[in-house]
């Protein structure tokens, strides 16, 4: 179920994002009607691998497959600027309040 799940994710990035579909599959190098496909979760005989799917990730900026994957293994999608400044944070109430960078 959390394959089809995630097809059906990604499918959603593509066709309902706010880069046409037909613009993503061209930035990834990919026919459209092959995209298409492979963004079918009905269609058994094609399968979107890993690679087109981070091509579709970075063509698009949307990043909720990735949030949709993270949480299905218990974990939570944070932006990089967000764990740094946490540290920092942590780092300064360690040191009472002094920050230093």
């Amino acid at each position: 179920m959390f394959e089809k799940n995630l097809t059906k994710k990604m499918q959603d990035v593509v066709l309902e994002g706010r880069i046409p579909a037909k613009e993503v599959s061209r930035v990834i190098r990919k026919p459209y009607s092959t995209l298409l496909r492979e963004l079918n979760p009905f269609d058994s005989h094609a399968k979107l691998g890993a690679e087109t799917m981070f091509e579709i990730v970075k063509a698009t900026h949307n990043i909720t497959v990735l949030e949709f994957m993270a949480s299905e293994l218990g974990y939570t999608l944070m932006p990089r600027e967000a764990v740094n400044a946490a540290k920092r944070q942590a780092v300064s109430e360690e040191r009472g309040g002094e920050v230093t960078m």
